[in-house]
């Protein structure tokens, strides 16, 4: 078997497994629409691929997914150069997200933090602070969920030990959130 048939072999396979989690792929989708239709909004968080996740899942919530409906307002925080650069420099890049939650999050937000390891210090930090601030706090990662498994309202935990096969399985399931969201009224008919 080539490289290109045990990927998709792979892919199947923690596929097939991933779908144990869809009650709390729905559960996330729950949290996030229930603070959307209260006026709160979504920050999300993650670096490298999860990074570039964060700034799709953003995208799906301000434009739109399928439906035509209004802008639901979810923020990257990976986007902001100025922002990940000053508190990198001035304090660490372990409180890059933190700081932005600090800063940014209101009781009743959401933060969605994405670490394929589950041990992305800056993500946990975030979680941490974002507990502190009475926002809901859902994680995506992979492998055993890492150090912050457990530590946030709900975690999703997708059963490989690959990293570009958690990264498919997240976008899949962020995907299903948007369509589930996307579906719901939103006083735009």
């Amino acid at each position: 078997m080539d490289s290109i048939e045990k990927g998709f072999a792979d892919h199947a396979r923690v596929l097939e497994e991933t779908k144990a989690l869809i009650p709390v792929v729905r559960e996330m989708a729950d949290v996030m629409s229930q603070a959307l239709h209260q006026g709160h909004k979504i920050l999300i968080c993650g670096n490298g691929g999860s990074a570039a996740d964060a700034q799709h899942i953003a995208a799906e919530f301000i434009g739109r997914f399928h439906n035509e409906r209004i802008s639901l307002p979810a923020v990257a925080l990976t986007v902001d150069t100025s922002i990940l650069t000053s508190v990198a420099n001035d304090y660490s890049y372990d409180v890059v997200f933190s700081r932005q939650v600090e800063g940014l999050g209101q009781e009743g937000d959401v933060l969605w933090g994405i670490t394929t390891s589950g041990n992305s210090g800056n993500v946990i930090k975030a979680v941490e602070a974002a507990k502190k601030k009475g926002l809901k706090t859902i994680v995506s990662s992979g492998k055993n969920g890492g150090a912050i498994r457990g530590m946030a309202d709900i975690s999703l935990v997708i059963p490989s030990d690959v990293t570009a096969r958690i990264q498919e399985m997240h976008m899949l399931c962020a995907h299903l959130i948007c369509e589930i969201i996307d579906e719901e009224s939103w006083g735009n008919e």
